[in-house]
């Protein structure tokens, strides 16, 4: 029997040869072992792979017997989805935010179903779309609308209101079936989306939506608003565009042909007293010409970017153009997809404005400075009409400053204080804390065009944390710098390792400017272990415990941890896990019982 993962890599092919291709017969394909093996690699890694939905199911206790019942189930067609956890978490706005934690059953079989389901529909993707997908990320939409919205007059920032929420299940489903002829799949995808979920140990039914924190609510949620992609790219952009009838103003094409002519007087008069004049004559209608609006601003375009429910749209046209835009928008929202703009976000802004996306400050520039251009150095208007993306420094920076405590306002500046919080941490805690967040602020706005200005926030955070330490240690910031002192010039926080001592230095706000191009690291099975086996494939087939080393017992079980570092090493099985530097342990199932129930191991002397 051939890997599943090879036969998906031939159907990804096939869907991105024939983009309009429908698919059959794809429910066959979680019956097979192999792939909830790779579902599981894709998923115990994560933190969130030892949480508990509404039973004790998690990652903990994976072995054959459990894919042979799931598959059991899946082949009569008995297998129900239990209602995931619903828990909040608070939004920048001060709303919450609903999340659902399925159990890690029905998480294995979503995996499942999403490997099985992105490798058909991630070749017909359109390359505007950027949220949820294998190498695309915030710094790839950015990056594209820096390079496209170039020369852009008007911006419309899209946001569709509670777009997870608000999924229209029917409208869905005729989506995915109008691509996947499969009855069983399309039914198990129903049965998911009808779940439910337990609020406060309270059943309530879900009509419409996807629960966020779902393994496939984001790639539904692309395939969803894929729809709204073709509309403007191939409807609403065809209808739109058009090209301009001159390519530059009457007044700038007159300037730009006098002084053609009087260049042409300055090389016939040279060697004369008439020569001078001419140039004279040049200078001052070059300088004219510089200060002339080129372009005609005849043509009308749209340019387009989306980031899962957030999308920017810029209009060469007239404000009038961008209400019919937005109304067009808006009524294929409501009438198609069954959502609604959200009012208080989706704005029309000029592009000499600063417009608001993935947390930059989006503007068209409109700087007349001449730099010297190309091998002969001529001088041009280099920076006219170039895409500028910039940090909302006050909306941003200093609302996590001021929230986090690092911060607070004196005589109208940011001065920086100690935290409180982190006064009993470990020396090496508060400086990885502080160096976390430092970075995370940094690499994120790493495209910004005034970057620099994050130099006066990486000195807060620098000063916080050695008020930090000087609050612990009760002494000045001085004493601090000069008790952790390198030798070189900077401090530092040293620590003890297996191969010796190391140290810790805060981190330079800079290097945020040097990290390569960030994207989101979903898991691209198809692609990468199409011809493989994975590891836990080969170590539960082995049937033998990692612990004991037995080979006869009637079920071998993966044993589960969350992280590594919280082990304390005073177990045998700790040990053993220690050891191997991994959050997973194939033993027997009468160790895994002993694990449990903290019983000593037979074999730990």
């Amino acid at each position: 029997m051939k890997p599943t993962m090879e036969i998906l890599a031939r159907i990804n092919k096939n869907s991105m040869k024939n983009k309009e291709e429908t698919f059959t017969k794809l429910y066959r394909y979680l019956l097979r072992p192999d792939i909830y093996y790779q579902a599981y690699k894709n998923l115990y890694a994560n933190s969130g792979a030892a949480t508990k939905g509404i039973d004790n199911d998690t990652a903990d206790g994976f072995s054959e017997t459990k894919i042979n019942e799931i598959i059991a189930m899946l082949k009569d067609e008995t297998y129900t989805p239990k209602a995931v956890r619903r828990i909040y978490r608070k939004k920048p706005n001060g709303k919450q935010r609903p999340i659902g934690i399925p159990t890690f059953t029905d998480k294995l079989i979503q995996e499942a179903l999403r490997i099985i389901l992105e490798t058909i529909y991630e070749p017909i993707f359109l390359e505007c779309s950027h949220g949820f997908r294998s190498n695309k990320s915030c710094h790839t939409a950015l990056e594209n609308t820096k390079h496209e919205f170039n020369g852009t007059r008007w911006f419309i920032e899209g946001d569709i209101k509670s777009c997870f929420d608000n999924i229209n299940h029917a409208v869905l489903i005729e989506l995915i079936t109008k691509k996947v002829k499969d009855a069983r799949l399309i039914k198990l995808l129903h049965k998911f989306l009808k779940a439910g979920y337990m609020e406060n140990w309270q059943y309530h039914t879900t009509y419409s939506g996807t629960p966020q924190g779902g393994i496939i609510s984001p790639l539904l949620a692309n395939i969803y608003l894929h729809e709204l992609d073709k509309f403007v790219i191939n409807t609403l952009k065809t209808k739109f565009d058009r090209p301009a009838e001159h390519e530059f103003t009457l007044q700038y094409t007159t300037l730009r042909n006098r002084l053609r002519h009087i260049r042409k007087y300055i090389n016939k008069t040279k060697g004369t007293k008439y020569q001078q004049q001419y140039i004279d004559k040049a200078k001052s209608t070059r300088k004219l010409l510089l200060k002339t609006p080129a372009k005609s601003q005849t043509d009308k375009k749209i340019k387009y970017q989306r980031y899962a429910d957030d999308f920017l749209v810029g209009v060469n046209g007239s404000h009038e153009d961008c209400l019919w835009i937005k109304n067009q928008l808006s009524m294929f929202i409501s009438t198609s997809l069954r959502m609604e703009l959200c009012v208080e976000k989706t704005l029309i802004t000029h592009s000499s404005q600063c417009a608001r996306f993935l947390g930059y400050n989006v503007r068209v520039n409109r700087n007349s400075t001449l730099k010297a251009c190309g091998r002969k150095r001529y001088t041009r208007r280099s920076l006219m009409n170039l895409v500028n993306l910039s940090i909302p420094f006050k909306d941003k920076i200093e609302k996590f400053v001021l929230s986090k405590g690092i911060a607070k306002i004196k005589n109208g500046l940011l001065v920086p204080v100690h935290r409180s919080i982190l006064v009993n941490c470990t020396d090496l805690e508060i400086i990885a804390t502080y160096n976390a967040e430092l970075r995370g602020i940094c690499n994120f706005y790493g495209l910004a065009g005034d970057f620099y200005k994050l130099n006066y926030f990486g000195y807060l955070m620098e000063y916080s944390c050695l008020k930090t330490f000087a609050a612990k240690y009760q002494c000045s910031v001085s004493r601090i710098k000069w008790k952790f002192k390198d030798g070189k010039g900077r401090w530092c926080i040293a620590y003890e390792t297996k191969t010796g001592e190391k140290y810790m230095y805060f981190a330079k706000y800079a290097d945020g400017k040097r990290v390569m191009k960030t994207v989101d690291t979903m898991v691209n099975a198809v692609g990468m272990y199409a011809y493989s086996r994975t590891t836990f494939e080969s170590r539960l087939k082995a049937k033998r415990c990692e612990l004991c080393g037995t080979v006869q017992s009637e079920c071998f079980e993966v044993h589960h941890i969350n992280k590594v570092k919280n082990l304390k090493g005073k177990q045998f099985w700790e040990c053993a896990m220690i050891a191997k530097k991994r959050k997973t342990l194939v033993v027997c199932k009468e160790c895994h019982y002993k694990i449990h129930h903290q019983r000593v191991l037979l074999n730990e002397q």
